[in-house]
């Protein structure tokens, strides 16, 4: 708290100075960044220890696991699935728990349920037994009895007695869905009666952290997902015929792949070039997969460490597969590998060369955070009419056909699904509240893959200039509001993608690329397989790079504010060069010039960051007498997301201009 309680003081006192009228007058026609205050509950987990105020767990940091148990079976011709689930979960909390809440995510599409958009009605969920410690309960119990009650998307579930800390809970529910087409907003569905793709799909314990306890909030459509991690062991009936992948180690490809099939796959495992592992002569039982005297094959995986499971069932999807590097894992000396595997249909061309865009992504994020990727496979699954972009899930992404887009634009959508393995799937963000953490860093972190896979372009700027447009026109929204509530129109795309990975573009170019990257890989290692706030991350950034930055994350994060700096004059005179730079926006940032001189030479000056802080809107830069200044530029290297670059440069025309 000590680093709050001095920029407060350092707040009150220019305050104080601008009353006694020691400041100009001009410094009043700027606001000042307030001081950074955590929330209410962030600062009550730092009183408890659970939380520090230097962006690293406390010592008292603790988090919630479980382990599940789901058999289920897809029925394609009828669409749907069902399925027991079976939940221990343990307590880890200090506190005891008069309830478990779970998200029932597949309740969007149930009659008369909050959303904020339009969702095709299936029903939702069909719960037909829920039950804790094989005690059946009753839905919509009296106050202090045992039951569960189903409110949207949340199941409450009232055990006989509370959860005390350190206790252990087994819950098993059974239940049923249609699925939807394009569910979930456009994240899960089936396409063509040939390719299912099943997430939001089973009873899931929400997220009870340290903060906030249980988080409740309504899956509406929009802002997307929170969750625990947990240990899953899944077995998957589908008709034999369909080729199911799913998040986790398939435990038995032998007995569900025929032998050709197995043969490539496990050549795949030790190939660098893509392998064919599906061809469209392999389609149907017996060439694709075994036969089974019930015509359903059970796929069972297992996953580790992991906060969501979802799985595809394909019957006419090509299957290309290969390794990829990942680096040290666990410390041996030798480089580690990861299984790349890509489904796409005939009718998607474009994923010709999908193998390969995973292939880089994987390798590059793995090298670019400095945190291996972590677990045994990565699988791309085209879902054209499903889903037009890109949606991940824990060692899976959906992604559409991209029939009418480029080649580059596949990459593109590639990269960003699987950036998301690092964010929110390792370093599991709450995006239900808070979409920046996730989206923008993993859109970030995107661009940094383009620039190695596509070089000689700077692929931050397309995401700055979206960011200026929206800015220019007054459409934006605070990053930090909660992320379903935006204003309509283009805000929650801009606070939540565009604005924070090009603020995070800006905070390298203030820190530096060394400072700023030994920031980012602390983040993301500090809170790999943990729940980070915003403010974990502000901390965190403040204590690598040995800063203060409260004006920083106040400035870009909590307001709407601009930036634009501007060359106002330069004149000469008899003992030298004025430079006059405004600072003609709110968001202060240090103004970098570039000073070019007749004679050729370049040198370069720097208002501080310090001098706006003051509430000064104006400084000079001066001189000594010698060549002729012929050009000023503010920020020559574009590292800051100015609003207007027409006025950071100046330029000599002749003589009269001094």
């Amino acid at each position: 708290m000590a680093r709050f309680h001095a920029s407060l003081a350092c707040c009150f006192a220019l305050l104080a100075a601008m009353s006694a009228g020691q400041l100009p007058a001009q410094s009043l026609q700027r606001p000042l960044p307030h001081p950074v205050v955590p929330s209410r509950e962030f600062r009550q987990a730092v009183q408890n220890g659970t939380r520090t105020n230097t962006g690293e767990p406390g010592s008292r940091y603790w988090q919630q696991w479980a382990e599940y148990r789901i058999s289920t079976r897809l029925t394609p011709e009828e669409r749907m699935v069902e399925g027991t689930v079976r939940i221990t979960y343990h307590n880890h909390s200090p506190d005891p728990l008069g309830y478990i809440a779970l998200n029932l995510l597949q309740n969007l599409h149930a009659e008369g349920v909050m959303r904020n958009g339009f969702a095709v009605v299936t029903g939702g969920v069909d719960l037909r037994g829920v039950a804790v410690a094989d005690q059946e309960l009753e839905p919509r119990p009296e106050p202090g009895e045992a039951g569960y009650t189903v409110n949207g998307t949340v199941l409450r579930v009232f055990p006989p007695e509370p959860v005390q800390p350190g206790e252990t809970i087994n819950l098993s529910i059974d239940w049923s869905f249609t699925v939807p087409q394009a569910g979930a907003s456009g994240r899960m569905g089936w396409s063509e009666d040939n390719m299912f793709h099943i997430a939001y799909w089973y009873p899931q314990v929400a997220v009870y952290d340290d903060v906030n306890g249980w988080h409740t909030d309504q899956f509406l459509g929009g802002a997307e997902f929170y969750s625990g991690f947990a240990t899953y062991d899944l077995s998957i009936a589908a008709p034999e015929g369909w080729v199911v992948m799913a998040t986790g180690r398939l435990l038995n490809p032998e007995e569900v792949l025929a032998s050709e099939i197995f043969r490539r796959y496990r050549a795949a495992h030790d190939s660098d070039e893509v392998v064919h592992v599906l061809t469209a002569e392999d389609f149907g039982p017996g060439r694709a997969t075994g036969i089974a005297p019930s015509g359903f094959l059970v796929w069972r995986f297992h996953a580790d460490s992991v906060r969501d499971v979802a799985f595809s069932a394909t019957s006419e999807s090509l299957w290309d597969a290969a390794r990829t590097p990942v680096g040290d894992r666990d410390g041996d000396g030798d480089t580690d590998y990861a299984l790349i595997n890509t489904f796409w249909r005939v009718a998607a061309p474009k994923w010709t060369n999908a193998w390969r865009y995973a292939q880089h992504s994987i390798d590059f994020m793995s090298r670019w955070t400095g945190l291996p990727y972590p677990w045994p496979h990565m699988t791309s699954v085209e879902g054209g009419s499903i889903i037009g972009g890109g949606m991940e899930f824990p060692m899976m992404t959906l992604i559409g056909d991209y029939n009418t887009r480029s080649d580059s634009a596949l990459y593109y959508v590639t990269a960003h699904e699987l950036g998301h393995m690092w964010v929110p799937m390792i370093v599991s963000t709450d995006e239900r509240r808070h979409a920046w953490m996730d989206e923008g860093t993993t859109t970030f972190n995107e661009n940094q893959a383009r620039k190695e896979f596509f070089p000689g372009l700077n692929h931050d700027h397309p995401d700055r200039d979206g960011y200026l447009a929206v800015a220019r026109l007054e459409l934006e929204g605070e990053m930090m509001r909660w992320s379903d509530y935006h204003y309509p129109g283009p805000a929650y795309g801009t606070a939540s993608y565009s604005k924070p990975a090009t603020v995070l573009v800006a905070l390298r170019g203030l820190l530096g690329e060394a400072a700023f990257v030994r920031g980012f890989r602390e983040y993301i290692d500090t809170w790999a397989y943990k729940h980070p706030q915003p403010w974990d991350f502000f901390n965190t950034f403040d204590r690598t790079s040995g800063q203060n930055l409260g004006w920083f994350w106040r400035s870009w994060y909590y307001e709407t504010w601009i930036l634009d700096h501007a060359v106002d004059n330069v004149r000469e005179g008899s003992d030298g060069t004025t430079i006059v730079i405004e600072d003609r926006g709110q968001v202060p940032m240090p103004a970098r010039i570039t000073i070019t001189l007749a004679n050729g030479q370049t040198m370069t000056r720097e208002i501080p960051v310090g001098t706006w802080l003051e509430g000064k809107n104006r400084s000079a830069v001066s001189l000594p007498a010698g060549a002729e200044v012929v050009r000023v530029e503010i920020d020559a290297e574009h590292l800051f997301p100015d609003i207007d670059r027409s006025n950071n440069v100046w330029q000599r025309r002749s003589s009269k201009d001094w």
